[in-house]
C-alpha cells in the first residue's frame, strides 16, 4: 500500500522526467532556430490526423493556446519559410496551414532526435507511470 507521501514521489518523478524531455525540446529547436512553439506547431501541422483540415482554430485546440496567439505564431512562421497560410475556398474566414519544404525539413531533423531521446527517457517515464497507475487511492 502506498502512502500519500509515495504518491507525491511517484508525481514529482514523474514531472521531473516530463521536464526534461521538455528542457530538451526547447533546446533542439533553439539548436535549428526554431522557437520552442513554432516547433510545436510544426509538429501538430504535421502530425493532425488523416482529413483534418488544420486551420487556426484546428491547431489552437490542441496547442490550447488562443485564436489570436495562433495567428501571429503562423504569420511568423510563414514569414519565416516554415508554413504557408492559405484561405479555405469555401470559407475565405477561414485559414488553413501546411508546411513548406523548409518546414518539413526542419521538422524531420527534429522529429530524429526527439524520438532518440524519448527511447533514452523511455524506462523512467514509463517506471513513473506505472508506480502512479499502481498506487492505490
Amino acid at each position: 500500500m502506498t502512502t500519500e507521501r509515495d504518491d507525491i514521489q511517484h508525481l514529482a518523478k514523474f514531472r521531473r522526467e516530463i521536464r526534461r524531455f521538455l528542457q530538451f525540446s526547447e533546446q533542439a529547436a533553439a539548436a535549428t532556430g526554431l522557437q520552442p512553439q513554432q516547433h510545436q506547431l510544426l509538429l501538430q501541422i504535421a502530425g493532425a490526423p488523416n482529413g483534418t483540415q488544420v486551420t487556426i482554430g484546428y491547431i489552437a485546440e490542441v496547442m490550447v493556446l488562443r485564436h489570436h496567439t495562433v495567428v501571429e505564431l503562423s504569420k511568423r512562421c510563414e514569414a519565416a519559410d516554415l508554413v504557408r497560410r492559405t484561405h479555405d475556398p469555401d470559407d475565405r474566414r477561414c485559414v488553413v496551414l501546411e508546411l513548406t519544404a523548409q518546414g518539413q525539413r526542419a521538422l524531420h531533423q527534429l522529429s530524429d532526435v526527439h524520438s532518440q531521446q524519448l527511447r533514452e527517457l523511455a524506462p523512467s517515464l514509463i517506471l513513473a507511470l506505472t508506480q502512479i497507475r499502481n498506487s492505490k487511492p
